[in-house]
């Protein structure tokens, strides 16, 4: 009974130290300022009743309805070389996880050598040599030869979760880069449709200033017949010229945005300058899609960005973990198995040639730990920047989704009014020049009339690339085209 006493009271002596121990090292970890993200957003947008009836949902084959734009979104999801480059990157954060995942597996090595070895006789192994016999009449070899091969094996018992915790922020990280790939997929959709739709606009814009052009050398001429009757001078006749001339500059201007519009979407689509096929004519027949957007709850769901940064916050909290654990002592295992001999005809005798070892170890930060601090507060830091940065991208897709919403409406009221404008000067123009041949009107009424006719054309085209433009940044701000 004494003896099982004596043997149960260093148990429970060695049991104690080691718990003394553990607490010593937690109650040297430092205090960290812990921040909990804000998930909350407002049940509804302005002036939107509560109905989860989503836009995002629908897939941008379906959103948009051009077959020359979907088209093109198809060609730059193939060769797109930005969403290439992603792409890969997503595919190294996939090999790191399975790297840190290997991390708290055990480790078995292979090895095999050979050496030659010659000690002084007059050392105690070279005396203990000289003095041994391998075989009767046979001394050890000299110098000495060694010839082994086994196996060695390490294990770094994670006791306090350092390695699954590194290896889960690593797969956090993984999932954040493919909602970044899904983000950027987004972004590609929403800039080549806006480029597609100002391409569009450029297009109208040449064919105002051609019509436009047509207008004033019709209006030139008269100018030219009123001088020869002596009704104007030559100087209406200059002023007119000008204007006629004026215009024609222009259209080489827009030539040269339809080629770099052109050769940005190209850019966009991955491929060398071509042609970019379009149906320019229906423009103004474009009507705005009827957008659902939902809840603001939702685009916690659908808006990749967000999701990105949810990601990197979890992956961010892990890294405090992992920083936490280092101020803990390390447990760690290794071993080895072999055969090993002086000559190659013994190293199968066994059990002689046969070698194994078995260590553990325990390590753990003492005295001067101001690195593992550094780190455990940095890693405080960047999770503290992880939990704004996630309040931020809500907030901003929040007021994206606000912003586009009192956008479309307000275009839609602005496109109305000028397009009334855009009659008013279309008429006055005619009306102008029949004033201006009955000499009831001067020339430069004329002039300005043509001019306002113009510039009021050319805003409403803008206008109705602003619209298209709103509903596709519209369709980005809900989270749509990535899925």
């Amino acid at each position: 009974m004494n003896n099982i006493k004596n043997q149960v009271l260093p148990n429970k002596k060695l049991w104690l130290v080691g718990v003394i121990i553990i607490a010593i090292f937690y109650s040297c970890v430092p205090a960290i300022q812990v921040v909990q993200e804000n998930k909350e957003v407002p049940n509804q947008f302005d002036t939107q009743s509560i109905d989860t009836t989503n836009t995002a949902s629908v897939k941008w084959k379906d959103y948009f309805t051009d077959p020359y734009l979907n088209e093109l979104i198809e060609t730059a999801l193939k060769n797109n070389q930005e969403l290439k480059i992603t792409l890969q990157e997503v595919e190294i954060a996939r090999n790191e996880v399975k790297a840190k995942k290997g991390e708290y597996l055990p480790f078995v090595d292979f090895q095999a050598g050979a050496e030659t070895e010659k000690v002084g006789r007059f050392t105690s192994q070279g005396a203990n040599d000289a003095n041994t016999e391998i075989e009767p009449g046979r001394e050890f070899p000299e110098p000495l030869p060694s010839y082994n091969l086994g196996l060695q094996a390490r294990w770094e018992l994670d006791v306090w979760k350092k390695l699954r915790n590194a290896k889960k922020a690593t797969y956090q990280r993984y999932i954040a880069s493919v909602e970044g790939q899904n983000f950027l997929v987004t972004n590609l959709i929403a800039e080549i449709a806006n480029s597609y739709y100002e391409l569009l606009t450029i297009d109208n814009q040449l064919s105002i200033v051609e019509e436009n052009i047509d207008i004033q050398s019709n209006a030139l001429k008269i100018v030219n017949l009123q001088k020869q009757a002596a009704r104007v001078t030559e100087l209406a006749v200059q002023r007119f010229e000008a204007e006629v001339l004026h215009t024609q500059s222009l259209q080489y201007d827009i030539k040269q945005q339809i080629t770099e519009t052109e050769n940005k979407i190209n850019f966009l689509v991955g491929r060398f300058p071509q042609p970019i096929l379009r149906s320019s004519a229906s423009f103004y027949n474009l009507v705005p899609e009827s957008l659902s957007v939902g809840v603001p709850s939702q685009l916690l769901e659908n808006r990749p960005d967000v999701r990105q940064a949810e990601m990197e916050l979890e992956a961010s909290k892990l890294d405090v973990k992992v920083a936490k654990a280092r101020f803990f002592p390390s447990l760690g295992i290794s071993a080895g198995i072999g055969l090993e001999a002086f000559n190659l005809s013994y190293i199968t005798k066994t059990p002689e040639s046969l070698f194994y070892s078995v260590v553990g170890d325990i390590a753990g930060p003492l005295i001067n730990r101001n690195e593992i601090k550094a780190l455990y507060f940095n890693a405080n830091a960047k999770q503290l920047q992880a939990v704004y940065n996630y309040e931020r991208t809500v907030l901003n897709a929040y007021l994206e989704v606000a912003n586009q919403l009192s956008n479309i409406s307000n275009l839609e009221k602005s496109y109305h009014l000028k397009s009334l404008k855009v009659d008013a000067l279309t008429r006055s123009i005619d009306i102008s020049n029949t004033l201006f041949k009955s000499a009831r009107a001067d020339y430069m009424e004329v002039l300005l009339t043509q001019r306002d006719a113009l510039e009021s054309k050319f805003e409403l085209v803008e206008t109705k690339k602003a619209q298209m433009n709103a509903v596709v940044n519209m369709y980005r701000a809900l989270g749509g085209g990535w899925n």
